[in-house]
Order: C-alpha cells, then structure tokens, then sequence
C-alpha cells in the first residue's frame, strides 16, 4: 500500500517539523526518520525533501548550518521557536481531522464495498 502523493503532501511538513523538533537533523538521517516512522510506507526522495527544507526555512520554521562529522561536511537543520509553534497548530488541526475520521469509519474489518439490490431482485 502506498500513501497518495496529496496525503503526502498535506503531512509534509508537520512530519518534518516534528523530526526536527525530536532534534538537529540533515537530510539523509531525515529521510531515513520518515521511513522508519512509516514502516517504509513512506518514501521520500531528496528531491521531495530538500525544497521542503528551502520553504521551511525561508518561513522562518527552520534555520540550517553546516558542520563536519567524520570528516564528512552536513548541512544540518534545527527548528526554531516559530517552527515549534507552526508544528503546535498543525498538531492541532491534524487531532481534528484524526478525531473526525475515527468518528465516522468503522473499523478496518468492517469496511465492505456497498452492494445495492438489482433491480427485479428486491
């Protein structure tokens, strides 16, 4: 099963402010994050993260800096005091969706296509 690509997109960015808010974090060590998280469901390429990254930090949610480790350049990001408080609200509007959803699905064993009597039948 994969997620849709709109499902995707709208989690986007509450996933990686969340990421960044567990602490700093540079890309590939992100998208391994967001596939563990997923059990693999998810899978982002650099391509879907990176200009997520440029947005976040352009809105001021993240800021980023460079450091070495092991002899290996990173561009690390860190989530700012804005960013903690775009990921609070978009927590908040994520409970509401989750809460409507729960409310009016049944549970997964109980999901059958409708099937409506044929004319002549009923």
């Amino acid at each position: 099963m994969r997620v849709t690509k709109d499902l995707v997109a709208a989690s986007a960015m509450p996933i990686v402010l969340g990421i960044l808010a567990e602490g700093d974090s540079y890309g590939y060590a992100i998208l391994r994050r967001i596939s563990e998280l997923s059990a693999g469901e998810l899978d982002w390429t650099e391509g879907f993260l990176y200009p997520l990254l440029h947005r976040l930090e352009r809105l001021g949610h993240v800021e980023s800096s460079w450091a070495a480790t092991g002899g290996r350049r990173r561009k690390y990001y860190r989530i700012t005091e804005q960013g903690l408080a775009q990921l609070s609200e978009q927590h908040r509007q994520w409970q509401t969706v989750v809460d409507a959803l729960k409310q009016i699905w049944p549970s997964a064993g109980d999901l059958r296509p409708l099937t409506f009597p044929q004319e002549g039948n009923a």
